[in-house]
C-alpha cells in the first residue's frame, strides 16, 4: 500500500476529484495549505500599496491506495492538475505500513 500526497493549485480541485473518481479512487483527504517552491511567492498591488505574498495558497490531497493503483492515480493527477506553468505542484509517494478502518476493525487493503 502507498500514501500518495499531491500539492495542487486550489482551482484544480474539482477537475482532480472528478478524474480520480473515474479511475476508481473511493476516498481522498483534502487540506488547505500554504507554501512556496520555485515560485517563491509574488508581489501584489492593493489600494496603491505593494506587498509580498511569500506563502501561496495550495491544497494537499492525500490518497491511500493499493500498489497496483498508484501509476494510474499519479498519471491522473499529472494530467488533471497541470496547466504547464510554474507552481502546478508536486506528488509524493510513500510506503503505507498499515491501515485500519475504525468502524469495523478491518485492516490492510480491506480497510481502503
Amino acid at each position: 500500500m502507498k500514501m500518495i500526497t499531491a500539492i495542487i493549485k486550489p482551482f484544480k480541485l474539482d477537475d482532480v476529484r472528478d478524474a480520480l473518481e473515474q479511475v476508481g479512487v473511493r476516498g481522498i483527504t483534502v487540506t488547505e495549505v500554504k507554501g512556496f517552491g520555485r515560485q517563491k511567492g509574488h508581489t501584489e498591488l492593493y489600494r496603491g500599496a505593494e506587498y509580498v505574498v511569500d506563502f501561496l495558497p495550495k491544497l494537499k490531497i492525500e490518497i491511500a491506495a493499493n500498489d497496483d493503483q498508484v501509476d494510474r492515480i499519479v498519471d491522473t493527477l499529472i494530467t488533471t492538475a497541470s496547466n504547464g506553468k510554474v507552481g502546478d505542484g508536486k506528488i509524493f509517494i510513500s510506503a503505507l505500513e498499515q491501515v485500519i478502518r475504525i468502524r469495523t476493525g478491518e485492516t490492510g487493503e480491506d480497510a481502503l
